[in-house]
């Protein structure tokens, strides 16, 4: 098993547990199975398909505008962005990590929790919070020009809407990924190993290059590669900051520039650059492999710390939180106070309605289509499967600008198909029924964030042994009677985890709702960016602060499987 505790993603559970199993599925059943991950993996990359495909097109006008004069600004920011962001997460996401992890820093219990908080807030609400802060006429400047009679022409003051001030938001968004992922691997790494470290002379700096570092590699490179993607894949904290990127690009082709195949060609380039990230980070793995060992020795060790290093150790675990969650909550509070529901109170609930009735409705389906995922690959055990069960959940990994084009060309290709059907049956059109619908929007969602429920689902079967399935056989139960007699019980945390994490990242999901969404239809997000966009910060505060509300119980719960994971010997 990879350094950093969780089973590999979508191991069908049973594989390598006996040799020569004999599945037991009929096979008819074994079909349906082939089926149905064939049906879910082709309904994810048919609009991954169609974005690539747009790149054989020949370019209209303003493509070759697009490409001649703001492309290599794209491509240059976008790299600056997330090669700085990478840097910088790995950074305070290691050292955080194994400061609450490995040694005996002041306050660790708390710390650890205290971490996560920045995960429950949207990189965009971060830009708009820093933005009222930091700006000219924002409390940081004004309070400056007033205690030292300042004029706006005797200082300098770093600009917030910057490349700078984007990594630096980013970094504070993201971090979390990093930091869980190397808390987990440092919490399983044996703690015979730094003992046997000790015993051959090696201090815990050295222990913690030559062997903590090396093992927790699988999981570094993964939060480090989730971090760049995502920062690739941000709308709306580059777009307010007016940082030129892929995904501004792609906004800007469609709506403002009325060309969806300028769009699809950009989306098709940022889908590349994308691609490229997650090879490098194969490539870098290489044929290395990392494996866990069956029993740990006991609970962690820790380091102690002189009394300056451990002073220094809590500030430094403390900035994230400061800077990542509680002075961007104190900026939303205050805007709240101010006029948080000058305009928008009146909209509230229906947004509210919106946000938790479609991110439900989501979430749910996401759910159920990974448990139909997680057991067809438990059932036929056949490494085929296994593959076209990861192509399924690669739309995690693509931005949810592509996956919106994408999907609008699907669908649009499919309401082609119905209006010539209707035009030559009956002789009339029968207009969008596809597109622009809720089941668009439900479609895009759930290619988007597939692999968040085949992750809880997959990480639940891999806990329920083989001779669970071929007891119930043996008792007359059929592979249905299994699941909901059998699985489902015992799958009930994993499906409430993936189901919670779901519906947050769908309440938090901006690009694919903002280009797919019907037409008056609101979220909390949207209207966010609406009143963020519009320069009514204060009238945002308060759906900014219900996203993040709905986000903290997630986020904490996946600290709490965390700890218990990693602190409790086996």
């Amino acid at each position: 098993m990879p350094a950093g505790g969780s089973a590999p993603p979508f191991l069908p559970p049973g594989t390598g547990t006996r040799a020569g199993r004999v599945p037991f599925l009929p096979q008819g059943g074994r079909a349906l199975a082939w089926f149905l991950l064939a049906t879910l993996t082709l309904a994810v990359l048919a609009p991954l398909a169609l974005v690539l495909f747009s790149l054989t097109l020949p370019p209209d006008e303003q493509w070759l505008e697009l490409s001649r004069i703001v492309l290599p600004r794209y491509l240059t920011t976008s790299l600056q962005l997330a090669l700085g962001v990478g840097l910088a997460t790995l950074l305070l996401g290691v050292s955080t990590a194994w400061l609450v992890t490995r040694c005996h820093t002041p306050g660790w219990p708390l710390l650890q929790w205290l971490l996560v908080l920045p995960l429950a807030f949207p990189t965009y609400l971060l830009a708009y919070a820093y933005t009222d802060l930091l700006e000219y006429a924002g409390p940081v400047q004004t309070t400056l020009r007033a205690w030292f009679g300042w004029s706006r022409r005797d200082y300098l003051f770093p600009e917030i809407r910057s490349v700078p001030g984007a990594i630096m938001v980013l970094t504070l968004a993201l971090y979390p990924y990093v930091y869980l992922l190397a808390r987990t691997a440092f919490l399983r790494t044996p703690a015979s190993l730094l003992e046997a470290g000790r015993i051959l002379g090696g201090n815990p700096w050295r222990n913690f290059l030559t062997i903590a570092l090396p093992l927790a590699r699988p999981a570094l490179v993964a939060g480090l590669a989730l971090a760049m993607m995502e920062t690739l894949a941000d709308f709306g904290a580059v777009q307010y900051f007016a940082i030129d990127t892929f995904t501004t690009g792609i906004y800007l082709s469609w709506f403002a520039l009325g060309s969806p195949q300028a769009a699809a060609q950009l989306a098709a380039l940022l889908l590349l650059t994308v691609g490229a990230v997650l090879l490098a980070e194969r490539l870098a793995r290489g044929s290395a492999r990392y494996h866990e060992p069956t029993a740990r020795s006991g609970p962690p060790s820790r380091y102690r710390l002189g009394p300056l290093v451990a002073i220094g150790a809590v500030v430094l675990c403390l900035l994230p939180v400061l800077f990542g969650f509680v002075v961007p909550v104190a900026v939303f509070l205050r805007l709240a106070a101010i006029a948080g529901d000058a305009r928008f109170g009146p909209d509230y609930l229906p947004l509210v309605r919106n946000s938790v009735l479609l991110a439900g409705a989501a979430a749910l389906l996401i759910t159920l289509l990974a448990l139909a995922l997680g057991y067809a690959v438990r059932l036929a055990r056949q490494r085929a499967l296994v593959l076209l069960a990861r192509l399924a959940g690669l739309g995690y990994a693509i931005p949810g600008s592509v996956l919106s084009i994408g999907v609008l060309a699907v669908l649009g290709a499919v309401d082609r198909l119905l209006n010539a059907s209707a035009e030559r049956l009956a002789g009339g059109m029968v207009g969008l029924v596809a597109g622009g619908s809720l089941a668009a929007l439900l479609y895009a969602y759930s290619v988007r964030f597939l692999a968040v429920g085949q992750q809880a689902v997959e990480s639940g079967f891999a806990r329920l042994g083989p001779t669970l399935d071929d007891a119930a056989r043996t008792l007359g139960e059929g592979p249905f009677g299994v699941l909901r007699r059998v699985h489902l019980p015992l799958l009930r945390a994993s499906l409430l985890t993936g189901l919670l994490l779901a519906f947050v990242d769908v309440l938090k999901e901006l690009p694919a709702t903002l280009i797919v969404r019907p037409f008056n239809l609101d979220t909390l997000a949207v209207r966010a960016y609406q009143l963020a966009t519009d320069e009514r910060l204060a009238e945002a505060a308060t759906p900014a602060l219900t996203i993040v509300a709905a986000g903290l119980l997630p986020v904490l719960a996946l600290s709490v499987a965390i700890a218990r994971s990693g602190e409790s010997p086996r």
